[in-house]
């Protein structure tokens, strides 16, 4: 099938964010510009995954660079963004594998997001950062580093906003109750 690429370089806005309520969350990533959306669904821990190691890619580009870099060392407070997702939410698709890069030359973060392919052999290689004219959609975003910045520190605060852990053993607690297997099922 042709591969169909959503490319934004830059977005005007690349976000994580969520719809329903914790415990039944859906999580997706949305970027957008001049009046065009994308938005793409995946599970919370690919969004947790994926704002660490971009976390970890910008102090690392920091820490090279010595400080002469205009990457932020933290996400630029002015800059934050905490609307919801932009409406209708219509997933393009579900992503399966996911990359980062860092693009010296230009000093941006490229994020890959491809969608997950059903059915077809492990061993098959992923198609990321190559442009190929057959294979599953990707959305492709490519981010400055107070951009990437703002984008990590909202992703790692929308995952730590779900259900809070049980003191015991660390399961999300429900609103309903929740059977604790450290107290032989007794409902806390």
């Amino acid at each position: 099938m042709p591969r169909q690429v959503f490319f934004y370089d830059p977005p005007e806005r690349f976000v994580a964010g969520t719809v329903g309520e914790p415990g039944h969350r859906a999580f997706y990533l949305q970027a957008s510009a001049r009046g065009r959306i994308t938005t793409v669904l995946l599970e919370k821990g690919q969004v947790a995954a994926l704002a660490e190691r971009v976390e970890e890619l910008l102090d690392e580009v920091v820490r090279r660079s010595g400080g002469s870099t205009t990457v932020p060392a933290l996400a630029p407070p002015e800059m934050m963004d905490s609307a919801p997702l932009d409406s209708p939410v219509e997933e393009e698709f579900r992503v399966g594998t996911m990359a980062l890069a860092w693009d010296e030359t230009v000093q941006l973060l490229v994020v890959e997001a491809q969608e997950v392919v059903e059915g077809e052999d492990e061993a098959d290689e992923p198609t990321l950062f190559e442009d190929e004219e057959e294979g599953p959609s990707l959305l492709r975003v490519r981010l400055n580093g107070a951009m990437a910045r703002v984008f990590a520190k909202r992703a790692l605060d929308l995952v730590a906003a779900g259900r809070p852990p049980c003191p015991f053993c660390s399961l999300p607690l429900d609103p309903e109750g929740h059977v604790c297997p450290r107290q032989n099922g007794y409902r806390r």
